[in-house]
């Protein structure tokens, strides 16, 4: 496809996302007014298909600068190319970018001396504190359980600004990973594989709440669903929930999918691959690539083929196979025509973005130094927001 028909097809999908975003358009018409950007770069590194293309260009028109990247193996090149038309917006990568080339796209972020940083995963953050180079940085927002897990985990202490961790707010695990990651897990699956969900026997590790969603959503679809979790309060929630629950090795051979949830490295290992049945599926829905142990199954596989794009099928010893989704990545971002988040989820969670980034933008000193919650007069102020949507549309 040339540029130009990129572009055209980037525009396209662009412009039905954004007529269905009313929330953002909201706070757009706001910021056009109050510019609470002008004078900052924002850097980026989120996953960049339509729903965050209406999103950067909310933060463009309140006067940011925005340099980005995408996620490693989710970016849509026609949305890249789209935003790339637009003043004051650079977005770096492609598609097909290997993991090291994609590590590069994220540096080149931080080579354009952003001073908020839009953060999903935590790599922007991670660069910056291994560059030793804070002293410019405002402060910024994290999207993602894996990210917030991260700034807690391995940054713990190291972070000296604000970071604003969206996946915090009650209102996006309950509107954005419970029922659109859910929603879209489901209708992914069914989308790459074209298996039918009734009656079949998923395994969702993890019940947190994308995992909770997932599971779900799969239940109300007529699929038999068991729950793996090691806290033991959600285990006890999903059971109380009426889902099945144990522990991968009691569901290692009863499971015809897996799928993982838990933002986990190594989850999945070949250990309980090894006793999975002739064709089951393996698929992951956390942000980073690492919940499912691919390297292992490479190792282990006495035969790979790619059966179509985002099917690979591994060959086991004893002459049974399994089928691996988006080879290990989100599989409903990264898989073929990835659709992700329904639009109302993501209109409401970056809506949560644009106004995070606002308060740091405007009142970074009112914050205090590394991870922290959405402030609670913004949760609020985005339900009430939320709800009279919703009623306007009843």
């Amino acid at each position: 496809m040339e540029d130009r028909d990129l572009i055209s097809s980037g525009a396209a999908r662009v412009d039905w996302i954004r007529s269905r975003m009313a929330l953002l358009a909201d706070v757009r018409r706001e910021f056009a007014a109050s510019q609470p950007f002008a004078g900052h770069r924002i850097g980026m590194s989120l996953h960049v298909e339509p729903k965050t293309a209406v999103l950067v260009e909310t933060l463009a028109a309140g006067g940011a600068e925005l340099v980005g990247t995408g996620n490693f193996g989710s970016t849509q090149d026609d949305v890249v190319a789209y935003l790339n038309t637009r003043p004051g917006i650079r977005i770096i990568g492609r598609r097909a970018d290997p993991l090291d080339q994609h590590e590069r796209n994220v540096a080149a972020v931080l080579d354009a001396d952003p001073d908020i940083l839009l953060d999903n995963g935590g790599d922007l953050v991670a660069g910056i504190v291994a560059r030793g180079h804070a002293d410019g940085i405002v402060g910024g927002t994290e999207e993602t359980t894996s990210g917030g897990d991260r700034l807690r985990g391995e940054l713990h202490g190291l972070v000296p600004f604000p970071v604003i961790v969206i996946n915090d707010s009650l209102l996006k695990a309950i509107g954005e990973n419970k029922h659109a990651v859910g929603q879209s897990a489901v209708e992914s699956f069914m989308r790459l594989t074209n298996a039918m969900v009734t009656g079949r026997r998923f395994v969702v590790f993890g019940y947190g709440w994308c995992g909770r969603g997932v599971a779900h959503y799969l239940r109300a679809l007529g699929a038999k669903v068991a729950v793996v979790d090691v806290d033991e309060l959600k285990a006890f929630e999903a059971a109380l929930d009426g889902f099945r629950v144990g522990t991968g090795d009691d569901f290692a051979e009863w499971g015809d999918v897996f799928i993982t949830a838990t933002g986990r490295p190594g989850v999945l290992g070949v250990d309980l691959i090894e006793r999975m049945h002739d064709g089951a599926i393996l698929g992951n829905i956390g942000h980073v690539p690492w919940e499912i142990d691919v390297p292992a199954l490479r190792a282990s596989a006495v035969g790979h083929s790619r059966i179509v794009d985002a099917l690979d099928r591994f060959d086991l010893p004893g002459g049974r196979h399994v089928v691996l989704l988006a080879e290990g990545r989100m599989f409903n971002l990264a898989g073929a025509e990835p659709k992700g988040n329904s639009l109302e989820a993501m209109d409401l969670g970056f809506l949560l973005q644009s106004l995070s980034l606002e308060r740091v933008a405007t009142r970074a000193a009112e914050l205090a130094p590394g991870p922290q919650p959405v402030p609670d007069d913004l949760d609020r102020t985005i339900a009430r927001r939320m709800l009279a949507t919703l009623h306007s549309a009843a």
